[in-house]
């Protein structure tokens, strides 16, 4: 692609660029262009990145009438009236979510409890993030327009604005947030006897990380059990 030594917004060989056809190619002519944006010198780090971004159309910045929603949902709380009736209480229990050590948002959250039967309780709750993203809001077409959330090594490109996916739809510790839950009865040999699921509340027991339970569990750490020691008999049960 040949480009107009006016139109290369202060690009130099070897930078990886966008850039956009103004002709294309014919049996006379050769394809003229001009650069969109510029993104960086190929050695310099994160620019491979950029790249990926640029060449499968992945977005980074939100809309500004998406930001502006997230904002507004950013500010609700789980009140009591509003968000809470027809909900089933589970506040009441030892759950806790599971993540690698940099995760920022926690999406599910986890319990086993042992019934008087000797069945076992496995509950699995999920953020309830459609509760705040409507069908015909800019957020629910935006996420539609992503998909997905994309993850490399040095950042994320979330498909919902960071203050909704990292605040009230993220399951943090110690406050009430609003989720989809599945009930599961496992009997003492580890056949499903029935499941059921609900619109439920929780309040997360605890943050754990994968590396922190390995400790407990595995590597017996002493100063972690004693920490987390009203959770050991649960972590004993997943495992």
């Amino acid at each position: 692609l040949f480009l107009s030594s006016k139109e290369l917004k202060g690009a130099f060989p070897g930078d990886m660029v966008v850039a956009e056809f103004e002709s294309y190619p014919s049996s006379f002519q050769a394809p003229m262009g001009s650069i969109v944006e510029v993104l960086g010198d190929v050695e310099e780090a994160g620019v491979d990145v950029s790249v990926v971004l640029a060449k499968y159309g992945i977005s980074e910045p939100f809309p500004e009438n998406v930001l502006n929603e997230a904002d507004l949902v950013e500010k609700q709380n789980v009140s009591e009236h509003e968000t809470l009736s027809g909900r089933e209480d589970f506040r009441g229990r030892k759950i806790v979510t599971i993540d690698g050590d940099t995760a920022r948002d926690f999406d599910d959250a986890v319990e086993v409890e042992v019934l008087g039967n000797g069945d076992f309780l496995l509950g699995v709750h999920i953020a309830d993030v459609s509760y705040y993203v409507g069908d015909e809001s800019a957020l629910n077409a935006e996420a539609y327009l992503r998909g997905t959330s994309v993850y490399f090594p040095d950042r994320a490109v979330p498909m919902l604005p960071e203050n909704l996916s990292n605040g009230i739809c993220s399951l943090s510790p110690g406050v009430d947030r609003l989720v989809q839950s599945v009930i599961v009865t496992i009997s003492s040999s580890g056949e499903v006897k029935n499941f059921r699921f609900a619109d439920g509340v929780i309040r997360s027991f605890a943050r754990m990380t994968y590396s922190e339970v390995k400790a407990i569990l595995v590597d017996r750490n002493q100063q972690l059990r004693s920490k987390y020691e009203a959770l050991i008999p649960s972590f004993e049960r997943m495992l």
